[in-house]
C-alpha cells in the first residue's frame, strides 16, 4: 500500500474487503427541482462537495457536507435547479486534507476538466438525435477499420476542412483539397471503410493538450484524466461543458449517416497522473495495483495501473462503455494495452455491451503490456490467452512485423521488403491466427499456436499510430526506389484485406503518408502528425487500388469468412510455392460466394517468379493495379507472378 491507501484504512483490511455498491447512480443525478451527488470512497474520514458558477475561475458559491451512506457512497441532494454550475469533491482522510477534484464518473465538465458540470444531457442532443442509427453490420468478419486522430485528418491547411482539429471538422461533408479530391469524411466513405476508430478523444490531462490553447502542444491523449466526457480541445468552446457533449454527438451523428460506424480508443489501464489523480484523491489506493513493497505497479510504462480485478472498477469500466454507447450511439472500442486487464473483465464488459446494447458491438485491443504487474500471469487479457477470449479480438503483431519487420528496429525486414523465410507466418496471418492444418505454428514468428477462435477475433494490420508509418518503415529497411517502396506498401495492406482477420488500415496509408522518418510522434509537432491531403493526386493510384481492395472483400463473401471450421474447409494453401510466395485457394463457393474458386497469390520477389497452379482454367482478375481484367486469356498449370505484388485468379 502506499501512503494514500495506508492512512485512510480503518475497518478495511484489504480492498478486497471494500463494499461493492451495486447501484447506477455514482455521481450526479440531476432534476430541475434537485441534483443528487453520490460518490464511492469508503473508509475516508469527510467527503466535501463545493459548487462553483463557471469550471475555470475562483466562482466558489456553496460549500456542503456529504453523508456517508450505503456501501462505503457519500451522497447529498440539494433542492433547486443547479443545471450550468459546476462542483469538485474533497476527501479529508488520516487527518490529511486532499485536493478538491472532479467527479470521478462526470459526465461533463468545464476547461480542462478541473470541475465537473451539472447538465441535463437531453439539451445537448442534437437535432434529430433519437433517429440515429448505426450503420448496417451483418457480421464482425464485414468491418473494415480505419485508425485516425481527430486533428490529423483536418489539420492541414489543403483538408479544406473548416473545423480543423474539431469534432465537427471530423463530421463535415463536401471537404475537398485544391486538386479537387475528396477529403475528410467523404474521403473515408469514398474508401469504403465499415468503421473509424479515433484516437482517445476522451478528457486527457491539460499537461498534453491545454484545452485553452489546443494548438500551442500536440497529444495524442493516452493519459487519461476523465473516461465519461469528450475532449474539450476538439470542441469549438471548451469552457462551456456542454459543448463538447454535443459535439462530439454531431459527429457520430454526421459519420453514422455516411454508413461509418465509430469506436474509441479507450485507455482504462492507467490515469495521467498517479498519486495526485483524480481517482487516488477521491478513492485512495483502490483503483490501483500495488506491488508488496507498497510501490504503485506500473505495467503501462507510464506510473500506474489500475486495477480491473477489483469488483468496484470493473464496474466503473462497464458502466462507463455503456455511457458511451447510449449517450453519443458509440459503436465499438479498443482497449490500449488491454493486457493489464483482466481476462474476466474483458469478457464480462464485451459481453454486457452485446446483451445491453447491440450485438454488434465490436471490441478489440493489444494482447500485451509495458512491464510486469502483480496480476497473475493466467489472468492477464494477453494475446497468448486469446483462446479465453470469448468475444473480444486481439492484435496480431506476428503478421504486423511479419510484413515489413520488427517495429522496434528500423533496419529490420519483412516478407514485402526481402526477409526470408516468413511464409508461415503470412499464413498465420491470412487464417486470422486461426488453427488450420496447413499453417506449422512451430515456424511462425512469434505465436506458436492459433489465439483467435475464430477469424473475427484477429485484427491484421500493417501499420497504426505507433511506430513508424509503413511508408517510413519500408524506406528505412529498403534502399529502393519509391516505384518498389509503392509496391511493398501496397503488398502489405493487399495482404491485409485479402485475409480472414478483420482488416485495420492505418489513416493516410493509402495516401502513403510520411512522418518525415519520426518513430514515435505522439507529442511531435502538427506538421509530423497531419494527414498531408495535398498528395492525394500524386498518389491516386495508390488510393485508388485500397479503394478496389475494399470493394473486393465487400462485393465477395469468400474473404470474410465467420468462422474457423469454414476457414478450413474452404481455404487451401498452395503447397510448393517458390520462395517468398505464398498462395492459397478460396474453394467452393466459400461463404456463399459467387465466384466458385479463388486464386490469391503473393509474390515478395523483385524479379517475377513462376507458380504452379491448381488443375483447371484460371483467368485474371486482379492483376498488378488492375481490377475486373476483361482479357480473355486464362492460365493452366503455372502463372509468371510480377515481382514483389499480389495477382488473384479465378475459375
Amino acid at each position: 500500500m502506499n501512503f494514500y491507501a495506508q492512512t485512510h484504512q480503518t475497518q478495511y483490511k484489504t480492498f478486497d474487503d471494500y463494499p461493492v455498491y451495486e447501484g447506477y447512480d455514482l455521481g450526479l443525478t440531476y432534476t430541475p427541482n434537485g441534483s443528487t451527488f453520490k460518490v464511492y470512497s469508503p473508509g475516508v474520514d469527510r467527503m466535501s462537495l463545493f459548487i462553483y458558477k463557471d469550471g475555470h475561475t475562483d466562482s466558489q458559491l456553496e460549500k456542503h457536507q456529504m453523508t456517508l451512506g450505503d456501501k462505503g457512497v457519500w451522497e447529498i441532494t440539494l433542492d433547486g435547479d443547479y443545471h450550468g454550475k459546476y462542483y469538485n469533491f474533497q476527501v479529508r482522510t488520516g487527518g490529511r486534507t486532499l485536493d478538491r477534484v472532479p467527479d470521478p464518473y462526470a459526465k461533463a465538465v468545464g476547461l480542462n476538466g478541473e470541475r465537473a458540470m451539472v447538465l441535463d444531457l437531453k439539451t445537448t442532443d442534437p437535432k434529430g438525435w433519437e433517429k440515429d442509427k448505426r450503420p448496417a453490420l451483418k457480421g464482425f468478419s464485414d468491418i473494415v477499420i480505419y485508425e485516425a486522430h481527430v486533428r490529423d485528418i483536418s489539420a492541414h491547411p489543403e483538408s479544406g476542412i473548416k473545423n480543423k482539429r474539431k469534432f465537427l471538422g471530423l463530421g463535415e461533408t463536401g471537404t475537398k483539397n485544391k486538386d479537387g479530391l475528396t477529403t475528410g469524411l467523404d474521403h473515408l466513405k469514398e474508401l469504403g471503410v465499415t468503421h473509424v476508430h479515433l484516437l482517445p478523444s476522451f478528457d486527457f490531462m491539460s499537461r498534453s493538450v491545454d484545452e485553452a490553447n489546443p494548438t500551442k502542444k500536440y497529444n495524442w491523449g493516452y493519459d487519461p484524466h476523465l473516461y465519461n466526457v469528450p475532449e474539450g480541445a476538439y470542441s469549438t468552446d471548451p469552457y462551456d461543458g456542454a459543448v463538447r457533449v454535443r459535439e462530439f454527438k454531431e459527429m457520430v451523428q454526421a459519420l453514422h449517416a455516411n454508413g461509418i460506424r465509430v469506436i474509441m480508443d479507450v485507455v482504462y489501464n492507467h490515469t495521467g497522473l498517479t498519486q495526485k489523480s483524480v481517482f487516488n484523491q477521491i478513492t485512495p489506493g483502490y483503483y490501483y495495483r500495488f506491488w508488496e513493497d507498497g510501490k504503485f505497479a506500473d505495467a503501462s510504462a507510464c506510473g500506474n495501473e489500475t486495477a480491473s480485478d477489483r469488483q468496484m472498477v470493473r464496474k466503473f469500466i462497464f458502466e462507463s462503455l455503456l455511457h458511451w454507447c447510449r449517450e453519443y450511439h458509440v459503436d465499438g472500442f479498443r482497449f490500449d494495452l488491454m493486457g493489464i486487464h483482466d481476462i474476466a473483465t474483458i469478457n464480462t464488459v464485451t459481453w454486457v455491451l452485446q446483451k445491453e446494447i447491440d450485438k454488434s458491438i465490436f471490441v478489440y485491443g493489444e494482447g500485451w503490456m509495458g512491464g510486469d504487474s502483480p496480476l497473475p500471469y493466467e489472468q492477464r487479457a494477453l494475446k497468448v490467452h486469446g483462446p479465453k477470449l470469448e468475444e473480444a479480438a486481439v492484435f496480431s503483431d506476428d503478421i504486423r512485423d511479419g510484413l515489413k519487420g520488427g517495429v522496434f528496429n528500423s533496419k529490420d525486414k519483412g516478407f514485402v521488403n526481402g526477409a526470408d523465410g516468413l511464409e508461415s507466418t503470412i499464413r498465420f496471418g491470412v487464417v486470422g491466427a486461426t488453427q488450420h492444418p496447413q499453417v506449422d505454428y512451430n515456424s511462425v514468428n512469434y505465436s506458436k499456436a492459433p489465439f483467435a477462435n475464430q477469424p473475427s477475433q484477429c485484427i491484421n494490420y500493417a501499420s497504426c499510430h505507433d511506430n513508424h508509418t509503413l511508408y517510413d518503415k519500408l524506406k528505412n529497411s529498403t534502399p529502393d526506389s519509391e516505384e518498389t517502396l509503392g509496391k511493398m506498401h501496397r503488398l502489405a495492406n493487399a495482404i491485409i484485406l485479402t485475409s480472414q482477420a478483420v482488416p485495420f488500415l492505418h489513416s493516410g496509408s493509402e495516401l502513403m503518408r510520411t512522418k518525415n522518418g519520426v518513430e514515435n510522434s505522439y507529442r511531435s509537432p502538427e506538421k509530423i502528425n497531419q494527414v498531408d491531403w495535398s498528395t492525394k493526386q500524386k498518389h491516386l493510384d495508390h488510393f485508388n487500388y485500397y479503394k478496389q481492395l475494399i470493394a473486393l472483400r465487400k462485393t465477395h463473401p469468400a474473404f470474410r469468412m465467420p468462422t474457423t471450421e469454414m476457414i478450413q474447409k474452404h481455404l487451401e494453401f498452395v503447397d510448393g510455392t517458390p520462395l517468398k510466395v505464398v498462395a492459397f485457394q478460396l474453394k467452393d463457393h466459400a461463404n456463399g460466394d459467387t465466384w466458385k474458386n479463388i486464386l490469391v497469390i503473393y509474390n515478395a520477389n523483385q524479379e517475377p517468379t513462376k507458380v504452379q497452379l491448381p488443375a483447371g482454367q484460371w483467368k485474371k482478375e486482379v492483376w498488378e493495379m488492375k481490377f475486373g481484367i476483361k482479357d480473355k486469356e486464362t492460365f493452366e498449370k503455372e502463372v509468371t507472378v510480377p515481382g514483389v505484388g499480389m495477382v488473384i485468379l479465378r475459375n
